[in-house]
């Protein structure tokens, strides 16, 4: 065997061996890929979900506003009622108990930590659950910008192994690098991007 030939049989195995690299290194891009899908798939079913419950609870809320006006125009009526001369003591007596009915039902309906369903904690259940939506709306691009960066680096990582270009695993590495980042700041919203966000 000449020289020539255990040179370029070196080389064969080098390249062999540099193929295997790229091959793992894209079997991890791909992985990065599935939970950077995962990661945007839950985003979007988190906000689809919250901004379904929001919703509903806005919806549960204004059905309280507008039980609590009736019961506000039936106690100013109760109200007026009291101020007629000549109101027999039994009459006022139940005008009285009425109103103090509504009244109260006019407070519960308010608020009321017991069942946490009063205007006021449904408010703030919706308030929360906005937030929770708003969070998950900020994640996803961030997803979306990961996956599509990640499937460009295995495209070049592929390139690179058909053409034999270095530059394109370069390339590739740098795009994987930036999506995996992106990624991250997908779960974690460390770093707000306006352009992306």
């Amino acid at each position: 065997m000449e020289t020539s030939d255990i040179s370029d049989h070196l080389k064969d195995a080098h390249e062999h061996g540099a193929e295997k690299w790229v091959a793992i290194y894209i079997a991890l891009l791909a992985v990065l890929l599935s939970v950077c899908s995962i990661g945007g798939g839950n985003a979007a079913k988190d906000s689809t979900r919250t901004n379904i419950q929001a919703s509903d609870t806005w919806a549960f809320y204004q059905a309280k506003n507008m039980r609590q006006t009736s019961y506000k125009l039936a106690a100013e009526a109760l109200q007026l009622r009291l101020t007629e001369p000549g109101l027999p003591e039994a009459t006022r007596k139940a005008i009285e108990e009425k109103l103090a009915a509504h009244n109260a039902e006019i407070a519960r309906l308010e608020s009321d930590p017991a069942k946490g369903e009063g205007k006021k904690e449904l408010a703030a259940k919706a308030k929360e659950l906005e937030g929770v939506r708003d969070t998950a709306l900020n994640r996803d691009p961030y997803f979306d910008y990961a996956g599509a960066l990640l499937q460009i680096a295995v495209v070049l990582a592929s390139a690179s192994i058909v053409l034999g270009n270095r530059l394109l695993l370069v390339g590739s590495k740098l795009l994987a690098l930036l999506g995996f980042l992106l990624m991250l700041n997908g779960f974690t919203l460390a770093v707000n991007i306006p352009f992306i966000a």
